[in-house]
């Protein structure tokens, strides 16, 4: 199809200079809107506005301009149908032969956690939407074109000669001139990325307006989600998987991470570090800081989904460090996740010829902690989420089973405040010795990082420890996705060791019988926290008076499934 009329109306700028300049010196016409007209005229370059052709002027601040006949006619006209090139001739209306248009930037407005709600909704394009469904649905006879980097493609496409087919032999671009055209098989290609753009613009609007309605469970759920990568299989090999990312996510998500060194991600790989620096964020934000800024350094170590060692330190290596020493041998070939940039000396210790890691997440890295790491492991896979803050906007969780989905309040409170961050009972001091602020600032971590344990769930840790000279509040040992609590309690015990003596140990739900205290008590706990709430919470209040053990009854409840 010849390409004698071009519309082009574009945000992003990159290489429309070029391009244009390129489709004039092949006779087309340029039609534009706009800045887009004004930068095509600044620089020379012949072009006729779109009021020109509507014998209509832009109009509600630029809300109104392409949105006429004149224009979607001249799109979605069949040039092989006598009766609609006959309405184009009757109303005075030419065919436009293709089409060049990126959307005004609402995802990246909104990426900024400051943008106000009127930003964000004059940056949703109408126009632009229209004109690509129309050159796509129309793409026998349109080229569509949505990103720069479609631009030299296509140009040089309209230079080449005609492949012959069955049908037609090959055309010469010699002897008798041929208008520059597009292959049909390309038309179809662009069309399809341009339904793709659409979709993924409409998806992100959707996304950032319904987290905005006055309900977060609407009567439909309508998710839409854009694929980012296809995986190289699932959790485990004989699954197909792949990645998709939410269009209206902001702020410090795996999706959204640069990766700056490694082999490709695994299902798994994602899993764990989504995970990990869910976890690190929650703790950065307990140290006094918002997201991952913080005045202290927060650090995990995650195997399966659970935090196998966690910590927070006035540095990013004392974190680390105590962060990995919490299970050592489970800290192998897990995922780490660090509140705060990774330095050099941060480097060292991770490099440490004992541990051996898959994937390392933080805010950044400098050149020398990457330089090291990347010597030190070849595939290691080292992801940059930056220190954005994320979109404040409410946070669900989705899960899928069989024939539908659940969906909740995502469980991500301060202590003392329930999941959807309205006040909950203060922690009740219910028996044993008052504690001290710093058992009581300690068990705040222990409770933080028990709430990404799986239920059931128990975790032992403290401040300080033998043989180690940092101060790090840590993680000990846990004993997580136990059917019953007592087995979580040895577990636990089992894993703290001699460092269970003196701890505090945290548990994601009551006890319901005094068993699961009594083994914590034998192993030398200090102190045990759990929400409360069992017929027989008084058994086991006796007992930890009895013994001179601090009993903190929080109120909240964390399974996690």
């Amino acid at each position: 199809m010849p390409i004698r009329r071009a519309l082009l109306s574009v945000s992003d700028k990159s290489d429309l200079l070029p391009f244009a300049r390129a489709l004039i010196a092949r006779g087309v016409t340029l039609l534009s809107t706009g800045g887009t007209a004004k930068a095509l005229a600044a620089a020379g370059i012949p072009v006729t506005p779109v009021e020109t052709v509507t014998q209509f002027p832009e109009g509600l601040d630029g809300r109104v301009k392409t949105l006429h006949p004149a224009i979607h006619a001249g799109l979605l006209a069949l040039r092989d149908n006598p009766e609609h090139t006959a309405f184009l001739a009757k109303h005075h209306f030419h065919p436009i032969d293709l089409v060049c248009i990126n959307l005004y930037p609402f995802q990246q407005t909104i990426a900024d956690p400051n943008v106000s709600y009127e930003t964000a909704i004059e940056n949703i394009d109408i126009g632009g939407p229209a004109m690509l469904r129309a050159a796509a649905k129309n793409h026998r006879f349109v080229t569509v074109l949505t990103s720069p980097s479609q631009y030299d493609r296509v140009i040089q496409e309209m230079d080449a000669p005609e492949p012959a087919t069955e049908q037609r032999p090959e055309r010469k671009r010699g002897g008798s001139p041929r208008p520059p055209d597009t292959l049909p098989e390309t038309r179809a290609e662009l069309a399809a990325a341009a339904f793709a753009r659409t979709a993924e613009y409409d998806a992100a609007i959707a996304s950032y307006l319904s987290r905005r309605a006055p309900t977060a469970f609407p009567s439909v759920l309508d998710l839409r989600y854009t694929k980012l990568d296809q995986l190289r299989y699932g959790e485990n090999p004989h699954q197909e998987a792949a990645l998709y990312r939410d269009p209206a996510s902001t702020g410090q998500t795996i999706p959204n991470a640069t990766q700056l060194h490694g082999k490709q991600l695994s299902y798994n790989n994602i899993n764990d570090a989504a995970a990990a620096l869910e976890v690190v964020k929650a703790l950065a934000r307990l140290s006094g800081g918002t997201a991952l800024q913080s005045r202290d350094s927060a650090a995990v170590v995650i195997k399966h989904t659970n935090p196998c060692g966690g910590a927070v330190a006035s540095t990013t290596h004392e974190a680390i460090g105590a962060a990995i020493a919490g299970d050592p041998l489970a800290a192998y070939g897990g995922i780490l996740a660090c509140s705060t940039p990774i330095d050099l000396a941060a480097a060292k210790v991770i490099a440490d010829p004992k541990n051996f890691l898959e994937v390392i997440v933080a805010p950044s890295f400098s050149d020398d902690a990457l330089a090291l790491l990347r010597e030190r492991w070849t595939q290691v896979r080292l992801l940059a989420v930056g220190s954005r803050l994320p979109s404040s906007a409410r946070k669900l969780d989705y899960k899928s089973i069989p024939g539908g989905m659940l969906v909740q309040d995502r469980d991500s409170g301060w202590p003392g405040r329930s999941a959807a961050g309205s006040a909950a009972p203060i922690w009740h001091h219910a028996a044993g010795p008052k504690p001290s602020d710093a058992q009581l600032h300690a068990a705040q971590i222990l409770e933080t990082l028990c709430r990404f344990v799986t239920s059931n769930a128990i975790v032992l840790g403290g401040s300080g420890s033998p043989n180690r000279t940092d101060s790090a509040t840590r993680l000990y040992g846990l004993g997580s996705g136990q059917v019953d609590r007592v087995s979580a309690c040895r577990l636990a015990i089992e894993k703290a060791g001699p460092l269970a003596r003196g701890s505090i140990a945290v548990g994601d739900a009551f006890f319901p019988f005094p068993d699961g205290p009594q083994l914590l008590i034998n192993a030398g706990v200090s102190m045990i926290v759990h929400p409360g709430g069992s017929k027989r919470d008084q058994e086991t209040l006796d007992l930890c008076q009895t013994h001179g053990v601090t009993c903190m009854t929080t109120g909240v409840r964390h399974f996690r499934h």
